[in-house]
């Protein structure tokens, strides 16, 4: 960036100290550049006058030319405020100002023409405008046509400083009649602007603050769009560059005994082709001598963990140790059940840690995994903690890894001298563009087909008044031995949601399944663990046919025989969560079924939530559409990243533009890493000097 952006804040006419200080603290606004992109979070159009008759309910803001014919005070003390009478040819509309009433009757005249703008409102049954925009209908301003106007987000005390959306239009026009050409210089390289036919930047950033037209708002948006994601995939691509080049991979040049063994003898099951290549990817990273740093996501029931078992077992081939972290000790047991069942009969030792192993077991395992002896620990994130050292790990994988922080993954890269290859786990399916944008550093496999004989998940929406056919559907399936979830967002009653709760759940249940013939488990959060496992267990043996829980089941159990998920409120979860949860069942041969039970008045969001569930069974689809529904920054995982600070891309609707801005960057890496070239020299200097704690210092 030039020095003129770099300039700070307080030096631009019009802000001065005070005011600096505060666009520095309530809008994060330093510097000239800054400012510049602080963009309007939408416009309107001031290019049309309205008449007052035309105001309806569905007006949001409206623009009218007409007269103030008198003012009147009415109220006292803090309900004191200023009314006045605007009119034009089609009927007249009250103003109303709750404050500055002596600035208003000193700079307002009446019987003088004015162009209004200003959002209506009902009150009283009759429309009003409080505080409207107001300015004086000149010759001047008839012919300059105000066109697009931008409208910018603000705080309320700055708002107090009269920086409100009006106050910091007028500094960024201020901004940029002082600016040329030379001072928003182009980065990007002539033919990426010819290719893309992008607008320069120096009109884009002027046009997205005051665009002539529509055409000219969306010329400039486009290109600001493509900016902002090729420097995130810029970012992501020399990260990974960086990584392969500074950190050296153990190579696991044997597939010996334990894995060939496990292979031959041991797998319960035939890999699918998707099983096959992801492992196929995972051996030729380790034979690479780069450290691996893969993402494996794969649909609820889809063989992750098969996939990850025979991971370990390469590193344990290679005389090294292998560690599974999950993020809770439920996922973390069932994970070290299902491992030691997969391993019968083959020479290994397996250690379990999570928080409640204590005294005499703990020192063991500490002592096994310090001198070499534990060949492979599944845990929780009891496995970061200090005390924990390993002989020699050279496998770790992170199971639901959007549950732990970026500095508890990377806690165990230091578990070594060199880092251990990382394999990432995810069983919610991430939407293709926001992997690209989050995960972009990462090797991405995908095990996209569900092991052969499993049937797909029949899923059905009821309504209440449904519920004893429900019953019925469920006492059918209990007969031919089968077992039941039944999940309810809420332990106890709220008033404010009006939910039915898992204790009145369980009653009603209780009713409909009596004992003896019928027993229900029910677990919830709240439960002590202990208490927890035991009613798990319970169900597990199959000695209770139901169980009523809250999401405290949305990991970590695997119940083949359990073919029915009934969830309550269904409206009330988000559509990754539902996928989850319907996760639970289909896990054996027996058809499966998800009832989704609602309300009858549900939102349109709702609705479109249940279709989709009901439509389809494909994770990736359903993450796709939870993206358009909810957007990227509401979904799990994303916030911590650092990554998706985009001010104006939206991953769910600028997918083309952020595919071309990914080719981009990636042709640009593989033709000149080092951006040597001087057609790079532009984007190495702005690189260099906006981004300096970021990976781009390494640029040299």
């Amino acid at each position: 960036m030039s020095s003129v952006l770099q300039t700070p804040i307080e030096y631009l006419k019009g802000v001065g100290p005070q005011r600096g200080e505060l666009l520095k603290k309530e809008l994060d606004i330093y510097t000239f550049g800054d400012l510049l992109h602080y963009y309007p979070f939408r416009y309107v159009d001031r290019s049309v006058i309205h008449r007052i008759k035309d105001i309806t309910p569905l007006t949001q803001f409206i623009q009218l030319k007409g007269k103030i014919s008198g003012f009147r005070q009415i109220g006292a003390g803090r309900q004191k405020r200023l009314l006045a009478t605007f009119s034009d040819d089609s009927g007249e509309i009250e103003l109303v100002w709750f404050q500055g009433a002596d600035w208003v009757l000193k700079t307002l005249k009446v019987n003088t023409e004015y162009l209004l703008f200003g959002k209506p409102q009902i009150f009283n049954h009759a429309y009003n405008i409080p505080h409207p925009e107001m300015e004086m209908f000149t010759d001047e301003v008839k012919t300059s046509g105000k066109g697009l106007q931008p409208v910018y987000s603000s705080s309320e005390k700055a708002r107090k400083k009269y920086l409100d959306s009006k106050g910091i239009s007028k500094l960024t026009q201020a901004l940029l009649m002082q600016l040329s050409e030379k001072d928003v210089p182009e980065f990007l390289p002539a033919e990426v602007v010819q290719q893309y036919k992008l607008t320069s930047r120096f009109h884009a950033l002027h046009h997205i603050h005051y665009p002539k037209s529509e055409a000219h708002l969306h010329a400039a948006m486009r290109r600001l769009k493509f900016e902002e994601l090729f420097l995130i995939q810029l970012q992501m691509l020399t990260l990974k560059a960086n990584r392969h080049q500074a950190t050296k991979g153990f190579m696991f040049e044997k597939i010996d005994n334990h894995f060939d063994r496990f292979y031959k003898s041991s797998l319960p099951f035939r890999l699918t082709e998707a099983q096959k290549r992801v492992l196929r990817e995972i051996r030729k990273d380790t034979l690479s001598g780069k450290q691996m740093n893969r993402l494996l996501q794969g649909d609820v029931g889809s063989g992750k963990t098969i996939v990850a078992l025979l991971t370990m077992l390469m590193a344990l081939d290679n005389n090294f140790q292998a560690c599974l972290m999950a993020p809770t000790e439920i996922l973390a047991n069932q994970h070290f059940e299902n491992i030691m069942e997969l391993l019968r009969g083959i020479k290994l030792e397996v250690a379990l840690l999570t928080g409640s192993v204590k005294g005499k077991a703990r020192k063991y395992i500490l002592d096994g995994l310090a001198n070499g002896t534990i060949h492979m620990v599944i845990g929780t994130h009891a496995l970061i903690e200090e005390t924990v050292a390993f002989k020699n790990l050279g496998m770790v994988v992170i199971d639901e890894q959007h549950r732990f922080g970026v500095a508890q993954r990377a806690s165990l890269w230091t578990k070594n001298e060199n880092p251990p290859h990382i394999l990432v786990m995810t069983a919610t399916p991430i939407p293709r563009t926001l992997a690209m944008t989050v995960y972009g550093d990462l090797d991405v496999s995908v095990i996209d087909e569900l092991p052969p004989g499993r049937k797909p998940i029949k899923t059905i929406h009821r309504t209440d008044v449904a519920r004893m056919q429900v019953f019925g559907f469920l006492h059918n399936e209990i007969a031919k031995g089968r077992q039941v979830y039944v999940v309810y967002p809420l332990i106890e009653e709220s008033e404010a949601l009006d939910l039915k709760h898992l204790m009145d759940g369980y009653e009603s249940l209780s009713r409909a399944f009596p004992k003896p013939q019928y027993q229900i488990s029910i677990v919830h959060g709240k439960m002590r663990p202990a208490d927890k496992d035991f009613e798990m267990q319970r169900f597990v043996k199959h000695e209770t046919q139901l169980m009523i829980a809250t999401t405290v089941i949305e990991v970590g159990v695997n119940v083949p025989n359990a073919s029915v998920m009934v969830i309550e409120n269904a409206e009330r979860f988000g559509l990754a969560q539902l996928h989850q949860l319907r996760g639970r069942v289909g896990r054996g041969a027996d058809q499966s079924y998800c009832i989704l039970m609602t309300g009858n008045k549900l939102t349109n969001e709702a609705k479109q939530r249940i279709g989709v569930m009901c439509q389809t069974n494909d994770g990736f689809v359903i993450a796709e559409e939870d993206l358009k529904l909810r957007g990227p920054g509401d979904l799990e995982g994303t916030r911590q990243s650092g990554m998706l600070h985009l001010k104006l891309a939206d991953l769910a609707l600028d997918s083309k533009i952020l595919e071309a801005a990914r080719q981009t960057a990636q042709h640009i890496m593989d033709d000149d890493a080092q951006l040597s070239k001087p057609e790079h020299q532009p984007l190495l200097k702005f690189l260099q000097e906006n981004l300096k704690d970021k990976a781009w210092a390494k640029i040299s």
